[in-house]
Order: structure tokens, then C-alpha cells, then sequence
């Protein structure tokens, strides 16, 4: 799906919307903007947003592109090079690699200079951030971390681990119990790598963690292999449900579901089908994923949808002060509203819709997760890594005595595709 249409200079603007921006200079000329929010709810928020700016600048003329997203996957490093608009969105982290490093993004650091960006936006500046500049802005992202069933809890006497060896105690009880600490679904595969992002993370921290998955560090060092042992330490336990790699994630959702098993570490999406299926919120809660190393900092999977301004854009100025827009408290609330993308706002002075598990996610976001902001396995990799290395993370889960082999053929993976 393609579409064209001009924002509309008599949109509504939201009198919160205009702050840190009525002040900015008359823009003029055209700017052109690329989307691949296709889907309905995301859509029609950009579509607002796009014609609230214009509002600020009617000398302005937007013309707005709404690309299908995986056409826009595929079309992307094409209108990049032949014909850039002046904005276009894309993701954090690895996936905009390829075009910062083929010269097809603008180094937007000066942006990353200012204060109200500087201040506000510190706990996604790494993820922006290639060869120590800064090639975008976020506008949305969202929270990993434990969701589990607290009646359970409340049933066994358990309260929200901190520490290693606490997730292992409460893990046993559960399985005394007779039911399993974690479902997951692992056909896909993608899901082990979440469970690997964040054993990883609490075991090495997020430097030695983006040194893997960028190439920088061997799958055989002694980092990797005690990641590995602690990851063991649960599946010798039996803490996962058996036959995971038939289901998908959401063919694995019944288990805790019906209580048969107590935990899932998954992203915030995972709550609406859960409430659907019927868990309250009084059965329902959330922790942040343990402490493994004492002494690690925090970091957390929150994969960030960005803006970016192509370096071939012949409007920088105006696209820069959209930038500035995009990323400003009262907008970046509005958008990531409930009624709108319904995920959490990166501005850490912005305000969170009422719903406990946005709240919470914003604050382990904003405040709780100095260690920094991973984007999600196959996303901080590069596809041809990630999909052997996940495929590797399955294989663990099933026949974790072949870690030697599994980790050799990934080693020889990265030798050869890092190249």
C-alpha cells in the first residue's frame, strides 16, 4: 500500500503539542516525509502530528509518503539514493548501520547537543549513536521484562526477585508446586534470543554484549560460556515448558494462561492478549529482569522505532526542527497515548497513559536502566548472524550438551560474515 496526501494547515492543533516549539523560526519551502506507519492507529497518529506541525509553519509545504512496512524495508536504501525525502522513519541500533555507514543518513549530533534532547533522551542516545555520532531521534519504544502471575506468587509465598539466586528460589518453589517457572515459544525463534539479550546483559553488561553482536567479541570467550552456564542452570532445572519449539509466542500465552506455568519474559505486547484471554490485572504483574553480576548495570531490551534525515535531503533545516518536534515532552505523550501508538514515550518528561504496565516500563526505562538500551537480538545483529546464532539459542534450549558445537559454528558465523 502507497499513499500521497498534504497535511491539512487547518488540522486542530493541540495547545500541549506547541510547547519548546511555537518559538522556532518561520520554515518555508517544501519537506517531504516517508513513513512506514501503515497500519491504521499508527497512521492516522503520524498524519495528525504531521499536520499539527504545519500548523506552526503554514509557510511550510508537507508532503507526506505512507509506505506499506515491509515494502518500506525493501525500498528503503533505493529512495535513499535516488530520490531522499527530507525525513524518514527507520529503526535504532544495528538496523540503521548499513545506511550510516553507505553515507545515506545525516549526522544529526548537533541535535543530540542540545540540552532538551541531551537531558531528556539519555537512555536512548546509545542506540542513535555509531562511531560517536548520533544519526536520528526516537519517537516511540517499548519495555521487555518479567510479566507473571501474582495470584501464584501470593499462593507460594513469593515476592519479585532481585538477584539471581532469588529467581532460582522462587523458580524451585514453582516447580514444587508442580507447575513451570517460564513459557516461551521458540519456533520462531527470536524469543531465545531475548532470554540470551538479557542473561547476557546481567552476566557481561551492554558493552560486552553490543561487542558480540557487532562482531567485536568471540562466541568461545569465557564471557559467552558463562552466560551460557547461567542460562543452564534454568533448563537443568526444568524451569521451561516442554515442546517449546512447537509454539509461537502466542501459542505459548494458554500456559500461563491457565496457571500451568508462572512467568513470561516478553515485551509489553504481551499484555493486551493476556488481559484478553482473561488474566486481571489483579493476577498480572511485572519485575525487571535480576541481577546476575552484582556490580552490572541494568540494561534493557526496548526496541525504538527513529526519524532520521537522509544526508541527500534538500529541506535540513526544516527537517531538523521536526526532529526537534517529534521528540519534545508534549508530543511525544500525545503520540504514544492510548488511543494513538499506545507505547511509552522516550522523553523522560513526558506523562505515561494510566495503565500499570506502561507506568512501570516508563520508569525502569527513564530512570531504573542506567546500563543502557539493547534493541532486541535481531535487531543489534545483523540479519545473517542473528538468524544462525538464534537458531544456535533454540538448538541450547533443547540440547544445551552441544554448547561446544554450537558455539564453534557460530564462531566460524561471525568470522566469516563480519568480513
Amino acid at each position: 500500500m502507497r499513499s500521497i496526501l498534504k497535511a491539512s494547515a487547518a488540522a486542530l492543533v493541540l495547545a500541549a503539542m506547541t510547547a519548546g516549539t511555537a518559538q522556532a523560526e518561520s520554515l518555508s519551502g517544501d519537506l517531504k516525509v516517508f513513513l512506514d506507519t501503515s497500519n491504521p492507529a499508527p497512521r492516522a497518529t503520524m498524519e495528525k502530528m504531521i499536520a499539527d506541525f504545519q500548523e506552526l509553519h503554514p509557510d511550510l509545504e508537507i508532503e507526506t509518503t505512507i509506505i506499506d512496512r515491509e515494502a518500506y524495508k525493501t525500498q528503503i536504501r533505493n529512495f535513499l539514493t535516488a530520490n531522499a525525502p527530507d525525513v524518514a522513519t527507520w529503526y535504532a541500533a544495528n538496523r540503521m548501520r548499513p545506511y550510516v555507514e553507505a553515507g545515506l543518513f545525516e549526522d544529526v549530533s548537533d541535535l543530540w547537543a542540545e540540552p532538551a534532547i541531551a537531558d531528556n533522551l539519555a537512555s536512548t542516545k546509545g542506540a542513535l549513536t555509531i562511531d560517536g555520532k548520533q544519526w536520528g531521534v526516537p519517537y516511540t519504544y517499548y519495555q521487555w521484562g518479567v510479566y507473571y502471575r501474582k495470584d501464584i506468587f501470593n499462593e507460594l509465598g513469593l515476592s519479585e526477585p532481585a538477584t539471581w539466586e532469588e529467581e532460582k528460589a522462587n523458580c524451585q518453589k514453582i516447580l514444587d508446586s508442580g507447575r513451570k517457572c517460564y513459557t516461551i515459544g521458540t519456533k520462531f525463534l527470536w524469543t531465545a534470543g531475548g532470554w540470551f539479550d538479557y542473561l547476557n546483559m546481567r552476566t557481561n553488561g551492554f558493552d560486552f554484549h553490543m561487542d558480540l553482536l557487532t562482531g567485536q567479541a568471540s562466541w568461545e570467550s569465557d564471557e559467552v560460556r558463562q552466560t551460557f552456564a547461567n542460562w543452564r542452570e534454568l533448563i537443568d532445572m526444568g524451569a521451561f515448558i516442554d515442546n517449546h519449539t512447537s509454539y509461537s509466542w502466542q501459542e505459548a500465552l494458554p500456559f500461563m494462561v491457565q496457571g500451568d506455568a508462572t512467568a513470561y519474559l516478553m515485551g509489553n505486547f504481551a499484555v493486551a492478549p493476556l488481559r484478553d484471554a482473561g488474566l486481571t490485572d489483579d493476577q498480572l504483574d511485572f519485575y525487571q529482569f535480576v541481577e546476575i553480576t552484582p556490580g552490572v548495570e541494568k540494561a534493557e531490551d526496548a526496541p525504538t522505532d527513529t526519524f532520521h534525515i537522509p544526508a541527500n535531503a534538500q529541506n535540513k533545516e526544516a527537517a531538523r526542527e521536526f526532529l526537534r518536534y517529534v521528540v519534545s515532552p508534549d508530543v511525544q505523550t500525545w503520540i504514544n497515548n492510548g488511543q494513538n501508538l499506545g507505547q511509552l514515550p522516550v522523553n523522560a518528561q513526558s506523562s505515561v497513559d494510566d495503565d500499570q504496565f506502561l507506568k512501570e516500563g516508563f520508569t525502569m526505562l527513564s530512570s531504573n536502566s542506567p546500563g543502557g538500551v539493547a534493541q532486541f537480538f535481531d535487531r543489534d545483529a545483523p540479519a545473517e548472524m542473528a538468524k544462525v546464532a538464534m537458531e544456535g539459542l533454540q538448538e541450547f534450549m533443547v540440547k544445551p550438551d552441544n554448547l561446544d558445537r554450537i558455539l564453534t559454528r557460530l564462531e566460524r558465523a561471525r568470522a566469516r560474515i563480519y568480513q
